[in-house]
């Protein structure tokens, strides 16, 4: 796509999260890497609801505005280290989902094998530690996990996702979102299951195949009453 159709599809992607309720007022930002040195992303202080192409930035990958009359979110920084450890990515969401936020404040990675789907296109969601917005704490936390994850929870703060363009990376934020939020009625009704080590292993050859690379939930080893079982497991 040319700029103009990536600002566009980010304006696109941007009233998505506005509208499923993922940000609040001017919250969450948006990127996607347009050539080795060049990021288009969203400008601070705007609700990602209301965004139109025109209000886009464009930086190199120091952070430095090439284009632009707005100014970028001080939390582009975490993007653009995603960007720096994984050349592969060519997009970066960050958003607030409720329930997926939650998790983060809690301290409760999403890293439990309880939905098939979730093995497979999501992996495990780790929480990168604590840091102070604006400063380089949050991308040095966020560093560590880039390269063995599609998609993390920031500890009292929110959801980052990444993938190798904007659609991807949206869906990676609306399956994280989905995950946490079924985690959570689970968790209401007590009786967290968990799928077995060999069902978890059925899933990674297909994640394999699909070509999605990350580290994915090891299951439950042996059967004790929460995991669901193969029948042979039960013999």
């Amino acid at each position: 796509m040319n700029h103009h159709d990536v600002k566009e599809e980010i304006c696109r992607v941007g009233k998505l999260i506005y509208d499923k309720g993922f940000v609040a007022a001017n919250d969450g930002n948006i990127s996607v890497k347009v050539a080795e040195d060049r990021v288009i992303t969203t400008p601070t202080g705007v609700s990602k609801g209301m965004m139109t192409p025109e209000m886009m930035v464009t930086v190199n990958l120091d952070g430095e505005v090439i284009d632009g009359q707005l100014r970028p979110s001080s939390e582009l920084k975490m993007h653009l280290r995603v960007y720096k450890e994984r050349p592969d990515v060519q997009a970066v969401v960050h958003a607030h989902p409720p329930h997926a936020t939650a998790f983060a404040i809690a301290g409760i990675p999403l890293d439990k094998a309880i939905l098939p789907e979730a093995v497979v296109t999501l992996g495990t969601i780790p929480i990168a530690e604590y840091g102070t917005p604006g400063t380089e704490e949050i991308p040095d936390s966020v560093a560590k996990y880039v390269k063995d994850h599609n998609g993390l929870l920031l500890e009292s703060h929110g959801a980052l996702t990444w993938a190798k363009d904007l659609m991807a990376a949206y869906f990676l934020m609306e399956s994280l979102e989905f995950t946490a939020t079924i985690s959570f009625y689970v968790k209401q009704l007590g009786a967290e299951r968990q799928l077995s080590t060999s069902r978890v292993a059925e899933l990674r050859e297909i994640r394999e195949r699909m070509g999605i690379t990350g580290k994915t939930p090891d299951g439950l080893s042996s059967p004790d009453g929460r995991s669901i079982v193969d029948p042979k497991e039960r013999r």
